[in-house]
């Protein structure tokens, strides 16, 4: 589905409420040009476009980051996209009372392809850098709060990261494991 502003393709995935878009990218002898946020196409397509922070994170290859998510009252919608480089990027449906619960999609974000993904709130997002560097950027509906931040382990998922020793934080090596993991959504 495009909008009527022919800005954005809106592919469904397994997840309700879940995203791919694939913006309209013009390229030149100079190089290219992307929109990726229009508020009225955004509107248009019945997506959330209160966004209040946005983040950037580049990572090397093999590093993993996931499963995060903030929990309510402070849950949010998010943006991703890969800026530079490739990953494969993963959400996790912790909503209770959804179809897909418990269950993950797998998605390749790459810079050449300029694709992103929309995730609706109560699921988790994680990523592991599959290019020697990538940079990754986040769009957000709320601020970041320590006490609300939180998230699943990577491993406990069912998900086949296709990488035996990938990269992590202290914090992402401790987090509970899905089936411990007593869902607020």
């Amino acid at each position: 589905m495009k909008d009527s502003h022919g800005l954005f393709e809106k592919i469904a995935t397994p997840f309700e409420g879940c995203f791919e878009l694939l913006p309209i990218v013009r390229k030149d002898s100079r190089g290219s040009f992307v929109k990726t946020f229009h508020i009225d196409a955004f509107v248009e397509l019945g997506l959330e476009t209160d966004f209040k922070e946005e983040y950037h994170s580049e990572s090397i290859k093999n590093v993993l980051r996931g499963m995060h998510f903030q929990t309510p009252p402070a849950d949010h919608v998010k943006l991703v996209s890969c800026t530079a480089g490739a990953v494969k990027d993963v959400v996790v449906d912790l909503r209770k009372n959804s179809a897909t619960f418990g269950k993950h999609c797998v998605f390749e974000l790459t810079a050449e392809k300029n694709n992103m993904l929309y995730i609706p709130k109560g699921l988790a997002h994680g990523f592991l850098t599959l290019s020697e560097r990538a940079t990754m950027v986040y769009k957000v509906t709320s601020v970041y709060s320590p006490e609300h931040d939180k998230g699943v382990l990577w491993s406990s998922c069912g998900i086949d990261w296709q990488c035996d020793t990938p990269i992590l934080s202290e914090r992402d090596k401790k987090h509970p494991s899905l089936a411990e993991f007593d869902s607020p959504f």
